[in-house]
């Protein structure tokens, strides 16, 4: 199934923590066009994942409306929901989606199952699918015994088994290495070009941001820029690029400082220490070579 569209008007969400309110989305609008493949960039806390959230079903709006082709998502029902889910979107997560007892063939095979496809039509498409991200002599391990890439890539097979038109990914490249990162963004590329998906990315990478064909900005629950690759080089917007790398990186110290902390104070595992010092480290390198490429010494 090929791409489609997706209208966001006047995008609202508010949580409610206790007495407080939180204000994640501020009457965000955007549209994406079929089969277009689409970074979402901005700061920590600015809505990037709330908005994947709603638009995917997973979670509702307080205020506006999300399109998605023909449905109009904020209009559906619980059993609906599920349906769009399963038929119409493709989840991508940062934290991967995989059954850990399941072989990668295994996985691809879940989301099919859960439509009532057939055993036959399941087996090929499982097939199809492992040959796309180029792990047919991995069908059989399980995600353990899979690298990182590799893992985010059976993730992607799962999120097209259903063949859906739409694929959301977040911050599918932030726990790999720079070599695994491009890879995974090849093969989303690929499926965007070869097969006409929309693919809408939430990415703090900006080399991960620039293979779009174009970039949004998010800042405070609004979309603040649209931009192609190209216009984030140009002088002026350069400036503010520059200035929102610098803002990010700052980020990045201060996560890293609060993370030695808990780490310290006993409040967190080790192994939980080493992954987040590692995800961190990855995203502060990627921040510092985006900031050289641009002619910034840090």
């Amino acid at each position: 199934m090929k791409g489609i569209e997706i209208a966001v008007k006047d995008l609202v969400k508010v949580y409610r923590i206790g007495n407080m309110e939180v204000q994640a989305l501020r009457g965000l609008s955007m549209i994406v066009k079929e089969s277009e493949m689409v970074s979402v960039i901005g700061p920590s806390g600015s809505g990037k994942t709330t908005l994947l959230n709603i638009v995917g079903g997973l979670d509702e709006a307080t205020a506006g409306s999300v399109r998605v082709g023909d449905t109009e998502v904020s209009a559906l029902d619980t059993s609906q929901l599920l349906e769009f889910r399963r038929s119409i979107v493709g989840h991508i997560f940062q934290t991967l989606n995989l059954i850990p007892t399941l072989t990668a063939a295994e996985n691809i095979d879940l989301p099919m199952i859960a439509r009532g496809v057939s055993r036959g039509e399941r087996s090929s498409r499982v097939k199809e699918l492992l040959d796309v991200v180029g792990l047919t002599d991995r069908a059989t391990h399980k995600p353990d015994e899979l690298s990182g890439g590799e893992r985010q890539r059976i993730a992607i097979a799962a999120a097209l088994a259903n063949d859906a038109p739409l694929l959301l990914a977040d911050e599918p490249t932030g726990e790999l290495d720079t070599m695994n990162a491009k890879v995974v963004v090849d093969f989303l590329v690929k499926v965007n070009k070869d097969l006409g998906k929309t693919i809408v990315m939430v990415t703090h990478d900006p080399s991960v941001a620039r293979v779009a064909d174009r970039i949004m900005r998010i800042e405070d629950g609004t979309i603040t820029a649209a931009l192609t690759p190209a216009q984030m080089l140009e002088p002026a917007m350069a400036t503010s690029y520059i200035d929102q790398l610098r803002t990010r990186l700052a980020d990045i110290n201060e996560e890293v400082e609060k993370l030695d902390g808990a780490f310290k104070a006993g409040k967190i595992s080790g192994d939980e220490y080493v992954d987040q010092r590692q995800r961190l480290k990855q995203t502060k390198i990627s921040l510092e070579d985006e900031l050289h490429r641009l002619g910034v010494v840090t």
